[in-house]
């Protein structure tokens, strides 16, 4: 399995090579030279496997230069760490909507389902000898937090987080700014979160401060990140059609197109999902653009603030991966859209290819999320979170008759209790190692959006 750049300019190179890289040398992102199939067969001999048995199938699919992945997976997806044996359940949620719960892990989010993995991959490839690896990362909420409780442990890894001053969660900041790990640096940035993003990816593209600093990447850049998430597609589409499911569809609340993408790369791998179905809050660049083929971004000051904070983003870091398979995997056509991108602020696509992309969009307002987690739970008992409810919306709104859609949680509802206050009149049960988190002392460092402040923070 070899891996090259979305713009070209890449020599082949084999996974770990590229596990610690964000954006390629010549600021694409790393992405299979072609993908692996996935047969009917395939499936069918996956069916009765435990998740980290299909997990060692899957990623052995685009990992042929790790010899010891199948330990590494092993001490990854355990009860212990994700609460049952299923790791990530599958459970009926209303009619012909299921959800696939991904929010058992460390940090309560899907971040830990990839994350996980990551941190114990890292260590394994770094050992112990030489100099750490700097992790550069951005995060909205959820990503922070699961890549700080994957590393804080880590041998060998430093990381540096930013984060959008004042733009998270109370319970959010407190999952990472409470960690008190040497290793552990938190960046408060005086902006947005695509702030934050714009100066992982300029330093990134900084090849002589990468060398000289080791730094690596954290965020679903990451092209290890998708492929575990490639994961619990193909488990939750067995889990679905072993329940009788016929034609099945996701449902996926999408800010920075990384999640969503993991479910692109299953269906172009063979499985058969019928659509894919693209859930945005009121910032709907990713809806806008399968409606019209018309990926435009905005400033930061109309990126709106929400009570689903994690998808408050106007610039998807992982939509270029899949543009790139759009326009036929041609590196000088993305790099090309790309650049317009950068000096437009906004490219087109044919709408008729992007049709043709198995997608489908829809986007949900503040009153939309409180009357969806309240209908919910008047319905079945079951509380969802704010980006949760975004998805369940949208996928009520395209359901059609025969489909099976399976709804992926984003988090659990205790990460945003006021919202769940609002729509339900009560806080949501709190897991006991999480009573009293936001009092505990904070650990941060608050920072100016500019790329040269962090690159000294960095060599500091």
């Amino acid at each position: 399995m070899q891996y090259v750049s979305t713009r070209g300019g890449m020599a082949p190179a084999g996974f770990t090579d590229i596990l610690i890289e964000g954006l390629a040398p010549d600021g694409g992102l790393c992405v299979p030279a072609e993908y692996p199939s996935i047969t009917g067969s395939d499936l069918a001999r996956w069916s009765g496997l435990s998740y980290p048995d299909l997990a060692s199938e899957v990623i052995g699919l685009f990992v042929d230069d790790l010899p010891e992945l199948r330990s590494i997976i092993a001490r990854t997806y355990t009860a212990e760490v994700f609460g049952s044996d299923d790791i990530v359940p599958l459970e009926p949620l209303d009619g012909d909507l299921l959800l696939l719960r991904l929010s058992n892990g460390p940090t309560l989010a899907f971040k830990d389902v990839a994350m996980q993995f990551l941190g114990h991959a890292f260590e394994h490839v770094l050992g112990t000898g030489g100099a750490p690896l700097n992790i550069l990362g951005a995060t909205s909420g959820d990503t922070g937090s699961a890549a700080e409780h994957a590393m804080a442990s880590k041998r060998g890894v430093r990381l540096f987080m930013l984060s959008p001053l004042g733009k998270m969660s109370p319970f959010q900041t407190a999952q990472m700014f409470s960690l008190q790990d040497a290793n552990i640096v938190n960046l408060a940035v005086r902006g947005v979160f695509d702030d934050c993003q714009d100066i992982v990816k300029q330093i990134a593209g900084d090849l002589d401060f990468k060398r000289r600093n080791r730094l690596g990447a954290v965020n679903s850049i990451n092209w290890a990140r998708i492929v575990a998430q490639v994961v619990y597609y193909v488990h939750g589409w067995l889990r679905a059609t072993a329940m009788g499911a016929e034609r099945v569809s996701f449902a996926v609340p999408s800010g920075n197109f990384g999640n969503i993408l993991s479910g692109h790369v299953a269906r172009r791998m063979g499985v058969p999902i019928h659509r894919l179905i693209l859930a945005t809050n009121e910032n709907d660049v990713l809806h806008e653009f399968f409606m019209t083929g018309t990926y435009r971004v905005r400033p930061a000051a109309d990126v709106a603030a929400t009570s689903s904070p994690s998808m408050d983003i106007s610039k998807a870091s992982n939509f270029e991966r899949f543009v790139f398979d759009i326009v036929g995997r041609d590196p000088e056509r993305t790099r090309a859209l790309f650049a317009q991108l950068d000096t437009e602020h906004a490219f087109s696509i044919d709408r008729t290819v992007v049709a043709g992309s198995g997608f489908v969009s829809g986007n949900s307002s503040h009153p939309e999320r409180i009357a969806t987690i309240r209908d919910i739970h008047a319905r079945t008992g079951r509380i969802i979170d704010p980006h949760t409810a975004d998805g369940v919306k949208v996928a009520r709104e395209q359901i059609a008759s025969g489909e099976t859609v399976v709804c992926l949680e984003t988090a659990l509802p205790v990460k945003f209790s006021a919202t769940i206050v609002e729509a339900l009149g009560f806080e949501p049960v709190r897991p006991e190692r999480f009573v009293g988190i936001e009092e505990r002392p904070l650990r941060f460092e608050v920072i100016d959006p500019d790329p040269d402040a962090v690159r000294a923070r960095i060599e500091r």
